[in-house]
């Protein structure tokens, strides 16, 4: 499954998720960072981000980044929402936010926001032949999104974040009726083109995400905060919600932070959250509002891998294939099959990532290493793979270093035959490292070169699946495939040694 990374700077808290993601959007959670860093505060105040927010963010970010770094992520997508959009230097922000990661950090629409979210919430909880509405309240907008049949239909963002309000219109504890008041009439008057653009509708579901949504769901089903992950998908009433905002506009920040289920941070800021969840669900006339666990980061990794984002990183670069090409041809070797064998490479390799846990740009070793295990055929048919070695280890072959040329030199030599051993000199003198890297990829070589061992492309694509602790290889084609399963099955021998795990080949017909 292809690894991505996804932050979300938001104007009340910055968050960051690592997961594999296999293509029907299922997460396996890596890594997970949430940090409150209250970024609009200043800007909602003054217009622009002071320099204490901008670095307890930029800190944050580190941290961040340390916590996905060592995961070999394909791609990185990280985003700035509301806070940053309205921030003077927001631009200013967002190069140093660049810096820290060695990513580029978006600012995002509201338009774009509201997309993630609704792509989130398909993906952890689809709504299949239904129509349902889907709010979002976070620091500084609020995402209003009508969706049917897994698709968005239409969406809008008001400037109506918890922290945006707070600062805004409640300038003291507990809050005064007039401002409440003047924080609801403006909140009546942003809802306006709300309803407008997405006007009452035999909606199936309300459903609220971010932190605001699980603090209110959490408080009327009494569930503490530390165990906050059973709210998604509970409920709470509208009747219930009127209630709570009743009573907790009457109470301190003190008191508001005894309530089950609400932190002590969001209790600085649940007032005007709730005010509006229950502005908009009276507003539509529902009668209750599910919690989705869902958010922007869920939104972008599904994002990342529908666009298959990264993978250019685990293959050759157009300079390098040239190269590799072309030394290739000039050693014989048959480019078609070498073509395909390097296809079955880079999914290997992608695929297995969450095992081997390799940099990306190491599959470009191994799709090189595809094209160029053969060229031994030249000198002799016997020990074909040692004279591959050779050839390779002193080619003047453009594009790749020193070492990474004698990398792609070790894994010709080690793609069929004996394993790597302590005995054979040249693998012996590689440093600890790059012995790890040879033992990690040669039996995907293998592997590869069995799944075209006709050498007439039989197989026309190939799923790999890690399920219960195996791979399995799903070959596709219309052709009988027993001389390739025969193959793999012998290369399985030294994938087994090496990952520990089995490995099955199983055919689908086309």
């Amino acid at each position: 499954m292809p690894r991505y990374a996804a932050i979300d700077i938001g104007s009340n808290s910055v968050r960051m998720m690592a997961a594999d993601v296999d293509r029907n959007g299922r997460f396996e959670v890596l890594a997970e960072d949430r940090q409150v860093t209250r970024l609009g505060e200043s800007v909602f105040r003054t217009g622009s981000i002071d320099e204490a927010a901008a670095r307890r963010v930029l800190e944050v970010l580190e941290r961040m980044k340390e916590a996905y770094g060592g995961l070999g992520v394909l791609a990185v997508r990280a985003v700035a929402t509301a806070a940053v959009r309205d921030a003077s230097n927001g631009e200013e922000f967002l190069r140093r936010a660049s810096a820290v990661l060695g990513e580029p950090v978006e600012m995002i629409s509201g338009l774009e926001e509201a997309r993630l979210i609704h792509l989130g919430v398909e993906t952890r909880w689809p709504h299949p032949g239904q129509r349902i509405l889907i709010l979002d309240i976070g620091g500084g907008s609020a995402e209003v999104i009508d969706a049917e049949h897994g698709t968005l239909r239409a969406a809008l963002s008001r400037p109506l974040g918890a922290v945006r309000l707070r600062e805004v219109f409640l300038r003291h504890d507990p809050p005064p009726e007039e401002e409440l008041v003047r924080m609801n009439e403006f909140i009546q008057e942003k809802l306006h083109a709300v309803r407008q653009k997405i006007p009452p509708a035999a909606f199936a579901r309300f459903i609220g995400t971010s932190a605001s949504a699980s603090a209110i769901v959490c408080a009327a089903n009494r569930i503490p905060r530390q165990r906050r992950q059973e709210a998604d998908r509970r409920r709470v009433t509208t009747a219930q919600l009127r209630r709570l905002y009743r009573s907790l506009s009457r109470m301190s920040v003190e008191e508001r932070r005894q309530v089950t289920g609400i932190g002590p941070r969001r209790a600085e800021i649940i007032v005007p959250g709730v005010a509006v969840m229950l502005a908009v669900l009276e507003m539509y006339q529902a009668r209750q509002l599910y919690y989705c666990s869902a958010g922007v980061r869920d939104g972008i990794l599904r994002d990342l891998a529908e666009r298959g984002a990264g993978v250019e990183r685990v293959l050759l670069d157009a300079e390098q294939r040239r190269f590799v090409e072309q030394y290739a041809r000039r050693f014989g070797v048959d480019l078609k099959h070498a073509r395909k064998v390097a296809h079955f490479a880079r999914e290997l390799f992608t695929a297995l990532t969450p095992w081997h846990r390799l940099e990306p740009e190491k599959g470009r070793l191994l799709k090189a290493a595809a094209y160029l295990r053969d060229t031994g055929h030249a000198i002799n048919d016997m020990a074909h793979h040692k004279h591959s070695q050779y050839i390779v280890a002193n080619a003047d072959l453009g594009g790749f270093t020193d070492e990474e040329r004698h990398l792609v030199a070790m894994l010709c030599r080690y793609h069929r035959k004996a394993p790597p051993s302590p005995r054979h000199a040249d693998y012996a003198a590689l440093p600890p490292a790059q012995q790890r890297l040879v033992q990690w990829l040669y039996p995907l070589l293998r592997i590869a070169d069995a799944l075209d061992r006709s050498r007439d492309q039989r197989v026309e694509s190939i799923t790999c699946a890690l399920d219960d602790g195996a791979l399995t290889i799903t070959m596709e084609s219309e052709k009988d495939l027993g001389l390739e399963l025969w193959a793999v099955e012998r290369a399985a021998a030294s994938f087994r040694q090496v990952y520990g795990r089995q490995l099955r080949a199983v055919v689908k017909k086309r």
